[in-house]
């Protein structure tokens, strides 16, 4: 039937719940990973609910896994009791080899690990987590300056 979508179809939508813009204002961004997350179930019906924000959000590498940190989920309003604690230090989820080929990255050459977007997709939360270097003042500034330029450019056509 027209506009009617088979389940497979709607499994493969991705549905944004959070962006940090913040991250890419204060980054370099020089590579992306996909991590599953370890949730609860009040934070999975926040989250369902767009009740997230990554603002502050960073991860770390502790004993070989991925934590993230500062990533904070709104406590669900209609849970009786069982809510959590919207700063807890979440669990990430790569394998082992993309957490040792970061891991070799952030020690060696300065980079840090902050997460990007946060989506569900194929109804599992999800983070991208970007590879990330600190911008200084003057890169801020002409990052700036250059998208004036374009939105200028944008209007003049």
């Amino acid at each position: 039937m027209p506009g009617q979508r088979s389940m497979t179809e709607k499994n493969k939508e991705i549905k944004t719940i959070c962006t940090n813009r913040k991250a890419r204002h204060d980054f370099f961004i020089d590579d992306q990973l996909e991590a599953g997350i370890v949730l609860m179930g009040t934070e999975v019906k926040s989250l369902r609910l767009g009740r997230a924000n990554l603002k502050d959000a960073y991860a770390r590498i502790k004993n070989g896994e991925i934590f993230l940190y500062q990533m904070h989920i709104s406590v669900y309003p209609m849970a009786a009791y069982g809510n959590h604690d919207p700063l807890r230090v979440r669990k990430l989820l790569l394998h082992g080899r993309e957490i040792d080929r970061l891991l070799g990255k952030i020690q060696s050459k300065g980079y840090t690990l902050v997460p990007l977007e946060m989506y569900f997709s194929k109804g599992k939360a999800k983070v991208k987590i970007g590879l990330a270097r600190g911008k200084r003042k003057y890169d801020k500034r002409e990052a700036i300056k250059q998208r004036d330029i374009k939105r200028e450019m944008d209007r003049k056509e």
